[in-house]
Protein backbone atom coordinates (compact mmCIF):
# COMPACT_ATOMS: atom_id res chain seq x y z
CA UNK A 1 0.00 0.00 0.00
CA UNK A 2 3.04 2.16 0.12
CA UNK A 3 4.85 3.15 -3.01
CA UNK A 4 8.38 4.13 -3.90
CA UNK A 5 9.40 6.98 -6.12
CA UNK A 6 12.64 8.50 -7.25
CA UNK A 7 13.32 12.14 -6.55
CA UNK A 8 16.30 13.84 -8.10
CA UNK A 9 17.90 16.15 -5.56
CA UNK A 10 20.46 18.85 -6.12
CA UNK A 11 23.49 17.73 -4.15
CA UNK A 12 24.81 21.25 -3.88
CA UNK A 13 21.84 22.28 -1.75
CA UNK A 14 21.45 19.13 0.33
CA UNK A 15 23.45 17.38 3.03
CA UNK A 16 21.67 14.02 2.91
CA UNK A 17 23.79 10.88 2.97
CA UNK A 18 24.51 9.50 -0.47
CA UNK A 19 24.72 12.89 -2.19
CA UNK A 20 27.98 14.54 -3.19
CA UNK A 21 28.83 17.79 -4.90
CA UNK A 22 31.97 18.43 -6.91
CA UNK A 23 33.00 22.00 -7.58
CA UNK A 24 36.08 23.49 -9.22
CA UNK A 25 39.03 23.61 -6.89
CA UNK A 26 41.11 26.78 -6.75
CA UNK A 27 43.87 26.58 -9.32
CA UNK A 28 42.37 23.59 -11.08
CA UNK A 29 41.95 23.72 -14.83
CA UNK A 30 39.19 21.13 -14.76
CA UNK A 31 35.70 22.01 -13.65
CA UNK A 32 33.36 19.26 -12.56
CA UNK A 33 29.70 20.17 -12.67
CA UNK A 34 27.55 19.67 -9.65
CA UNK A 35 26.64 16.02 -9.52
CA UNK A 36 22.98 15.07 -9.34
CA UNK A 37 22.06 11.68 -7.96
CA UNK A 38 18.78 9.78 -7.79
CA UNK A 39 17.83 8.97 -4.20
CA UNK A 40 14.92 6.61 -3.48
CA UNK A 41 12.30 8.30 -1.33
CA UNK A 42 9.75 6.08 0.34
CA UNK A 43 6.22 7.46 0.44
CA UNK A 44 3.73 5.67 2.67
CA UNK A 45 0.05 5.81 1.85
CA UNK A 46 -0.83 5.84 5.56
CA UNK A 47 1.79 8.29 6.88
CA UNK A 48 -0.59 11.07 7.96
CA UNK A 49 -2.93 8.58 9.60
CA UNK A 50 -0.07 6.82 11.38
CA UNK A 51 1.22 10.08 12.82
CA UNK A 52 -2.26 11.07 13.99
CA UNK A 53 -2.90 7.65 15.57
CA UNK A 54 0.42 7.73 17.42
CA UNK A 55 -0.28 11.23 18.73
CA UNK A 56 -3.76 10.18 19.84
CA UNK A 57 -2.38 7.28 21.86
CA UNK A 58 0.37 9.49 23.28
CA UNK A 59 -2.09 12.02 24.69
CA UNK A 60 -1.64 13.71 28.10
CA UNK A 61 -2.73 11.68 31.12
CA UNK A 62 -3.46 8.53 29.14
CA UNK A 63 -1.72 5.24 28.44
CA UNK A 64 -2.31 1.73 27.11
CA UNK A 65 -4.17 -1.20 28.63
CA UNK A 66 -2.43 -4.38 27.47
CA UNK A 67 -4.80 -7.36 27.40
CA UNK A 68 -3.06 -9.23 24.59
CA UNK A 69 -2.09 -12.30 26.58
CA UNK A 70 -2.22 -15.52 24.58
CA UNK A 71 -5.02 -17.93 25.39
CA UNK A 72 -2.58 -20.02 27.44
CA UNK A 73 -1.40 -17.04 29.50
CA UNK A 74 -4.92 -15.73 29.95
CA UNK A 75 -5.74 -19.22 31.20
CA UNK A 76 -3.12 -18.80 33.94
CA UNK A 77 -4.80 -15.55 34.98
CA UNK A 78 -8.18 -17.26 35.13
CA UNK A 79 -6.77 -20.27 36.95
CA UNK A 80 -5.51 -17.96 39.72
CA UNK A 81 -9.16 -17.24 40.60
CA UNK A 82 -10.43 -20.76 40.00
CA UNK A 83 -11.87 -20.39 36.49
CA UNK A 84 -11.43 -22.78 33.58
CA UNK A 85 -9.63 -21.54 30.49
CA UNK A 86 -12.57 -21.42 28.09
CA UNK A 87 -13.45 -18.90 25.39
CA UNK A 88 -16.58 -17.96 27.35
CA UNK A 89 -14.54 -17.12 30.46
CA UNK A 90 -11.90 -15.24 28.47
CA UNK A 91 -14.63 -13.25 26.73
CA UNK A 92 -16.33 -12.48 30.06
CA UNK A 93 -13.10 -11.21 31.60
CA UNK A 94 -12.19 -9.04 28.65
CA UNK A 95 -15.72 -7.69 28.45
CA UNK A 96 -15.39 -6.67 32.09
CA UNK A 97 -12.23 -4.72 31.27
CA UNK A 98 -13.29 -3.10 28.02
CA UNK A 99 -16.77 -2.03 29.13
CA UNK A 100 -15.55 -0.25 32.26
CA UNK A 101 -17.39 3.11 32.37
CA UNK A 102 -15.03 6.09 32.14
CA UNK A 103 -12.02 4.01 31.08
CA UNK A 104 -11.28 6.31 28.15
CA UNK A 105 -10.44 9.14 30.50
CA UNK A 106 -7.22 7.34 31.44
CA UNK A 107 -6.68 4.80 28.64
CA UNK A 108 -5.93 5.84 25.04
CA UNK A 109 -5.25 2.42 23.52
CA UNK A 110 -5.96 -1.25 24.23
CA UNK A 111 -3.79 -4.07 22.88
CA UNK A 112 -5.92 -7.10 22.07
CA UNK A 113 -5.19 -10.72 21.31
CA UNK A 114 -6.51 -11.88 17.92
CA UNK A 115 -9.41 -13.75 19.52
CA UNK A 116 -10.56 -10.58 21.32
CA UNK A 117 -10.30 -8.38 18.22
CA UNK A 118 -13.06 -10.45 16.60
CA UNK A 119 -15.21 -10.91 19.69
CA UNK A 120 -18.31 -9.01 20.83
CA UNK A 121 -20.03 -8.36 24.15
CA UNK A 122 -22.80 -10.67 25.28
CA UNK A 123 -25.17 -8.00 23.94
CA UNK A 124 -23.66 -8.37 20.47
CA UNK A 125 -21.59 -5.17 20.31
CA UNK A 126 -18.12 -5.58 18.81
CA UNK A 127 -15.32 -4.97 21.27
CA UNK A 128 -13.71 -2.69 18.68
CA UNK A 129 -16.83 -0.49 18.73
CA UNK A 130 -16.92 -0.52 22.53
CA UNK A 131 -13.39 0.88 22.53
CA UNK A 132 -14.04 3.47 19.85
CA UNK A 133 -17.07 4.76 21.75
CA UNK A 134 -14.72 5.59 24.62
CA UNK A 135 -12.15 7.12 22.24
CA UNK A 136 -9.76 4.24 22.93
CA UNK A 137 -7.73 3.09 19.91
CA UNK A 138 -7.92 -0.68 19.29
CA UNK A 139 -4.59 -2.46 18.84
CA UNK A 140 -3.48 -6.00 18.09
CA UNK A 141 -0.63 -8.30 19.13
CA UNK A 142 0.91 -9.63 15.90
CA UNK A 143 4.00 -11.59 16.91
CA UNK A 144 3.84 -15.37 17.17
CA UNK A 145 5.92 -15.76 20.30
CA UNK A 146 9.47 -16.64 21.26
CA UNK A 147 11.43 -19.70 20.15
CA UNK A 148 15.05 -20.77 20.78
CA UNK A 149 17.64 -18.89 18.71
CA UNK A 150 20.12 -21.35 17.14
CA UNK A 151 23.75 -20.38 17.59
CA UNK A 152 23.07 -18.24 20.66
CA UNK A 153 23.68 -18.61 24.38
CA UNK A 154 20.31 -20.22 25.17
CA UNK A 155 18.58 -17.07 23.93
CA UNK A 156 15.41 -16.63 21.91
CA UNK A 157 14.04 -14.85 18.88
CA UNK A 158 10.53 -13.75 18.00
CA UNK A 159 8.67 -15.36 15.11
CA UNK A 160 5.75 -14.04 13.08
CA UNK A 161 7.03 -12.18 10.01
CA UNK A 162 5.69 -14.82 7.61
CA UNK A 163 2.25 -13.71 6.48
CA UNK A 164 2.40 -10.55 8.61
CA UNK A 165 1.45 -8.20 5.75
CA UNK A 166 -1.78 -10.04 4.93
CA UNK A 167 -2.67 -10.48 8.60
CA UNK A 168 -2.05 -6.78 9.26
CA UNK A 169 -4.31 -5.81 6.37
CA UNK A 170 -7.09 -7.95 7.83
CA UNK A 171 -6.58 -6.50 11.30
CA UNK A 172 -6.87 -3.01 9.85
CA UNK A 173 -10.16 -3.95 8.18
CA UNK A 174 -11.42 -5.24 11.53
CA UNK A 175 -10.70 -1.86 13.14
CA UNK A 176 -7.21 -2.20 14.64
CA UNK A 177 -5.06 0.89 14.22
CA UNK A 178 -1.86 -0.12 15.99
CA UNK A 179 0.12 -3.29 16.52
CA UNK A 180 2.51 -4.78 19.05
CA UNK A 181 5.52 -7.05 18.64
CA UNK A 182 7.42 -8.17 21.73
CA UNK A 183 10.90 -9.57 21.68
CA UNK A 184 13.22 -10.05 24.62
CA UNK A 185 16.87 -9.77 25.57
CA UNK A 186 18.26 -11.66 28.56
CA UNK A 187 21.18 -10.23 30.52
CA UNK A 188 22.12 -13.49 32.31
CA UNK A 189 22.49 -15.07 28.86
CA UNK A 190 24.87 -12.35 27.64
CA UNK A 191 23.22 -10.93 25.72
CA UNK A 192 25.02 -12.13 22.61
CA UNK A 193 25.54 -9.83 19.62
CA UNK A 194 23.52 -12.32 17.58
CA UNK A 195 20.50 -12.08 19.90
CA UNK A 196 20.58 -8.29 19.98
CA UNK A 197 20.84 -8.02 16.20
CA UNK A 198 18.05 -10.55 15.66
CA UNK A 199 15.79 -8.70 18.09
CA UNK A 200 16.46 -5.34 16.45
CA UNK A 201 16.09 -6.60 12.88
CA UNK A 202 12.87 -8.44 13.63
CA UNK A 203 11.36 -5.37 15.27
CA UNK A 204 12.37 -3.22 12.32
CA UNK A 205 10.91 -5.54 9.69
CA UNK A 206 7.68 -5.83 11.67
CA UNK A 207 7.49 -2.04 12.06
CA UNK A 208 7.92 -1.43 8.33
CA UNK A 209 5.29 -4.03 7.43
CA UNK A 210 2.85 -2.64 9.99
CA UNK A 211 3.18 0.90 8.70
CA UNK A 212 2.68 -0.28 5.12
CA UNK A 213 -0.68 -1.65 6.25
CA UNK A 214 -1.89 1.31 8.31
CA UNK A 215 -0.94 0.08 11.78
CA UNK A 216 1.22 2.12 14.16
CA UNK A 217 3.87 -0.33 15.38
CA UNK A 218 4.60 -0.55 19.07
CA UNK A 219 8.26 -1.51 19.18
CA UNK A 220 8.90 -3.62 22.29
CA UNK A 221 12.50 -4.66 22.98
CA UNK A 222 12.05 -6.00 26.51
CA UNK A 223 15.17 -6.44 28.62
CA UNK A 224 14.08 -9.10 31.06
CA UNK A 225 14.23 -8.50 34.82
CA UNK A 226 15.81 -11.95 35.32
CA UNK A 227 19.24 -11.83 36.96
CA UNK A 228 21.19 -10.41 39.90
CA UNK A 229 22.96 -7.65 37.95
CA UNK A 230 23.15 -4.01 39.12
CA UNK A 231 21.31 -1.15 37.47
CA UNK A 232 24.50 -0.04 35.72
CA UNK A 233 24.60 -3.31 33.77
CA UNK A 234 20.99 -2.88 32.66
CA UNK A 235 21.80 0.66 31.49
CA UNK A 236 24.74 -0.64 29.46
CA UNK A 237 22.65 -3.32 27.77
CA UNK A 238 19.73 -0.96 27.14
CA UNK A 239 22.03 1.50 25.40
CA UNK A 240 23.27 -1.23 23.07
CA UNK A 241 19.85 -2.72 22.37
CA UNK A 242 18.04 0.57 21.76
CA UNK A 243 20.86 1.84 19.53
CA UNK A 244 20.63 -1.30 17.41
CA UNK A 245 16.83 -1.09 17.25
CA UNK A 246 16.78 2.48 15.96
CA UNK A 247 19.59 1.80 13.51
CA UNK A 248 17.58 -0.96 11.85
CA UNK A 249 14.33 1.01 12.04
CA UNK A 250 16.06 3.69 9.99
CA UNK A 251 17.51 1.09 7.61
CA UNK A 252 13.96 -0.14 6.99
CA UNK A 253 12.64 3.37 6.28
CA UNK A 254 10.30 3.34 9.27
CA UNK A 255 8.60 6.68 9.95
CA UNK A 256 9.63 7.53 13.51
CA UNK A 257 6.70 9.91 13.98
CA UNK A 258 4.39 6.94 13.39
CA UNK A 259 5.74 4.48 15.98
CA UNK A 260 5.59 4.04 19.75
CA UNK A 261 8.40 2.55 21.84
CA UNK A 262 7.51 0.08 24.60
CA UNK A 263 10.72 -0.55 26.54
CA UNK A 264 11.36 -1.95 29.97
CA UNK A 265 12.51 0.49 32.63
CA UNK A 266 16.19 0.50 33.52
CA UNK A 267 16.22 -1.35 36.86
CA UNK A 268 18.52 -3.76 38.67
CA UNK A 269 17.94 -7.45 38.07
CA UNK A 270 15.08 -8.86 40.10
CA UNK A 271 17.50 -10.90 42.21
CA UNK A 272 19.97 -8.08 42.86
CA UNK A 273 20.69 -7.58 46.56
CA UNK A 274 19.74 -3.90 46.54
CA UNK A 275 16.54 -2.37 45.20
CA UNK A 276 16.77 0.94 43.38
CA UNK A 277 14.66 3.94 44.32
CA UNK A 278 12.15 5.35 41.83
CA UNK A 279 14.43 8.37 41.45
CA UNK A 280 17.44 6.18 40.54
CA UNK A 281 15.36 4.17 38.06
CA UNK A 282 14.00 7.36 36.50
CA UNK A 283 17.47 8.86 36.16
CA UNK A 284 18.97 5.75 34.55
CA UNK A 285 16.02 5.21 32.22
CA UNK A 286 15.81 8.81 31.05
CA UNK A 287 19.58 8.87 30.53
CA UNK A 288 19.37 6.00 28.04
CA UNK A 289 16.27 7.41 26.37
CA UNK A 290 17.95 10.76 25.77
CA UNK A 291 21.06 9.06 24.38
CA UNK A 292 19.30 6.62 22.08
CA UNK A 293 15.70 7.61 21.21
CA UNK A 294 15.04 10.37 18.66
CA UNK A 295 12.63 13.10 19.81
CA UNK A 296 10.59 12.43 16.66
CA UNK A 297 9.16 9.36 18.42
CA UNK A 298 5.89 10.62 19.95
CA UNK A 299 5.53 8.22 22.87
CA UNK A 300 7.45 5.99 25.27
CA UNK A 301 4.92 3.50 26.67
CA UNK A 302 6.68 1.50 29.38
CA UNK A 303 5.96 -2.13 30.15
CA UNK A 304 5.72 -3.11 33.82
CA UNK A 305 7.66 -6.36 33.44
CA UNK A 306 6.80 -7.98 36.77
CA UNK A 307 7.03 -4.89 38.95
CA UNK A 308 4.30 -4.49 41.54
CA UNK A 309 1.39 -2.25 40.64
CA UNK A 310 2.68 0.44 43.01
CA UNK A 311 6.30 0.19 41.82
CA UNK A 312 5.32 0.59 38.17
CA UNK A 313 3.28 3.68 39.02
CA UNK A 314 5.91 5.25 41.29
CA UNK A 315 8.67 4.77 38.72
CA UNK A 316 6.56 6.32 35.96
CA UNK A 317 5.74 9.24 38.24
CA UNK A 318 9.45 9.83 38.93
CA UNK A 319 10.16 10.01 35.19
CA UNK A 320 7.59 12.78 34.72
CA UNK A 321 8.93 15.27 37.23
CA UNK A 322 10.39 17.42 34.48
CA UNK A 323 9.55 17.88 30.79
CA UNK A 324 10.63 15.12 28.39
CA UNK A 325 11.06 15.18 24.59
CA UNK A 326 8.43 12.45 24.29
CA UNK A 327 5.16 11.50 25.98
CA UNK A 328 6.37 9.18 28.77
CA UNK A 329 3.55 6.86 29.77
CA UNK A 330 2.50 3.26 30.36
CA UNK A 331 1.45 0.12 28.53
CA UNK A 332 0.73 -2.19 31.44
CA UNK A 333 -0.82 -5.63 31.64
CA UNK A 334 -0.32 -7.19 35.07
CA UNK A 335 0.22 -3.79 36.72
CA UNK A 336 -3.32 -2.82 35.69
CA UNK A 337 -5.05 -6.19 35.92
CA UNK A 338 -3.82 -7.84 39.11
CA UNK A 339 -6.22 -6.01 41.44
CA UNK A 340 -9.03 -6.45 38.95
CA UNK A 341 -8.79 -10.24 38.93
CA UNK A 342 -8.73 -10.42 42.71
CA UNK A 343 -11.78 -8.18 42.98
CA UNK A 344 -13.71 -10.12 40.31
CA UNK A 345 -13.08 -13.73 41.34
CA UNK A 346 -15.14 -14.81 38.32
CA UNK A 347 -18.43 -13.81 39.93
CA UNK A 348 -21.00 -11.68 38.03
CA UNK A 349 -21.92 -9.81 41.22
CA UNK A 350 -18.30 -8.60 41.52
CA UNK A 351 -18.05 -7.03 38.03
CA UNK A 352 -18.72 -3.49 39.28
CA UNK A 353 -16.14 -3.80 42.06
CA UNK A 354 -13.58 -5.18 39.59
CA UNK A 355 -14.20 -2.30 37.18
CA UNK A 356 -13.73 0.18 40.00
CA UNK A 357 -10.41 -1.52 40.80
CA UNK A 358 -9.34 -1.06 37.17
CA UNK A 359 -10.24 2.62 37.29
CA UNK A 360 -8.22 3.06 40.49
CA UNK A 361 -5.09 1.71 38.82
CA UNK A 362 -5.74 3.48 35.52
CA UNK A 363 -6.23 6.80 37.29
CA UNK A 364 -3.10 6.29 39.39
CA UNK A 365 -1.00 5.77 36.26
CA UNK A 366 -2.73 8.68 34.53
CA UNK A 367 -1.63 10.92 37.41
CA UNK A 368 1.87 9.41 37.21
CA UNK A 369 2.04 10.29 33.53
CA UNK A 370 1.22 13.87 34.50
CA UNK A 371 3.75 13.78 37.35
CA UNK A 372 1.01 14.24 39.96
CA UNK A 373 0.70 10.81 41.58
CA UNK A 374 0.81 10.26 45.33
CA UNK A 375 1.34 6.81 46.84
CA UNK A 376 -0.66 7.75 49.94
CA UNK A 377 -3.46 5.29 50.47
CA UNK A 378 -2.03 2.48 48.30
CA UNK A 379 -2.99 -0.87 49.82
CA UNK A 380 -0.50 -3.62 50.55
CA UNK A 381 -1.78 -5.78 47.69
CA UNK A 382 -0.66 -3.16 45.16
CA UNK A 383 2.86 -3.30 46.60
CA UNK A 384 3.35 -7.02 46.00
CA UNK A 385 5.82 -7.84 43.23
CA UNK A 386 4.70 -9.93 40.26
CA UNK A 387 8.07 -11.01 38.89
CA UNK A 388 8.10 -14.53 37.44
CA UNK A 389 11.44 -15.93 36.34
CA UNK A 390 11.41 -16.81 32.64
CA UNK A 391 7.94 -15.29 32.23
CA UNK A 392 6.25 -15.86 28.86
CA UNK A 393 3.10 -14.41 27.34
Amino acid sequence: MACSSLAKLNAASSQWIGQQSFTQRPGSSTSLATRRVAVPIRAKAYTDELVLTAKTIASPGRGILAIDESNATCGKRLDSIGLDNTEVNRQAYRQLLLTTPGLGEYISGAILFEETLYQSTTDGKKFVDVLCDQKIVPGIKVDKGLVPLPGSNNESWCQGLDGLASRSAEYYKQGARFAKWRTVVSIPCGPSALAVKEAAWGLARYAAISQDNGLVPIVEPEILLDGDHPIERTLEVAEKVWAEVFYYLAENNVVFEGILLKPSMVTPGAEHKEKATPEAIAKATLTVLKRRVPPAVPGIMFLSGGQSEAEATLNLHAMNQSPNPWHVSFSYARALQNSVLKAWQGRPENVEAAQKALLVRAKANSLAQLGKYSAAGEDEEAKKGMFVKGYTY
